[in-house]
């Protein structure tokens, strides 16, 4: 769901690439997960489809951007009758809302291999304000420019009701289904040719 954000854990632009340079996210090697309470234990799911770009400029890491799209049909939380339900109109209604979008307004470097980036995450057609924390997970030396950088990503968590993704009060209540979302995601980008 968050998509992460998704993805999005790409603040590449921390390690001070060309400028004007492009790279984007490999999905085979990178992960958009979240997870939260389910009556006494905790439910985990992921997303298995989605794609992102990172655009930065060296000098103005301000003026760098990311973009992140997650397609709601490939959420996965190992119970497939589950996920039939969250892809409904009960939920995500992906048919109406088939993906889950995160678009940069601006980035802000807060240490040597971390920053945040702030923007828009647009889900179940609502739009709302985040903030994602990256941090560089694979070092990069200075003397070159990688062709592959890792990043990891943490935000607050995302409060479903914001999101008008809520089936039942009543039994969500006695199912104790939690409100909060915690995402976990893991960027790897390859520098685009």
């Amino acid at each position: 769901m968050k998509l992460l954000l998704i993805s999005v854990s790409c603040l590449v632009v921390i390690a001070s690439p060309v400028r004007g340079e492009t790279y984007k996210f490999d999905p085979t090697h990178s992960k958009i997960a979240f997870q939260l309470r389910h009556l006494l234990g905790t439910a985990r799911g992921e997303f298995h489809k989605f794609s992102g770009t990172i655009d930065f400029d060296r000098e103005h890491p301000d003026r760098s951007t990311v973009t992140a799209i997650i397609q709601v049909a490939s959420i996965d939380t190992k119970i497939a009758k589950r996920d039939q339900h969250l892809r409904s109109a009960d939920f995500f209604d992906a048919a109406k809302f088939p993906e889950i979008t995160f678009r940069s307004r601006g980035v802000k470097r807060t240490g040597a291999n971390s920053g945040d980036i702030t923007g828009d995450l647009t889900m179940h057609g609502v739009t709302r304000p985040m903030t994602l924390h990256v941090k560089l997970a694979s070092p990069i030396t200075a003397e070159s420019v990688p062709a592959r950088t890792r990043w990891q990503v943490t935000t607050d968590p995302i409060h479903r009701k914001d999101f008008n993704l809520v089936f039942s009060g009543s039994t969500e209540a006695i199912s104790g289904i939690g409100q909060e979302v915690v995402p976990a995601i893991e960027i790897e980008a390859v520098r685009a040719e």
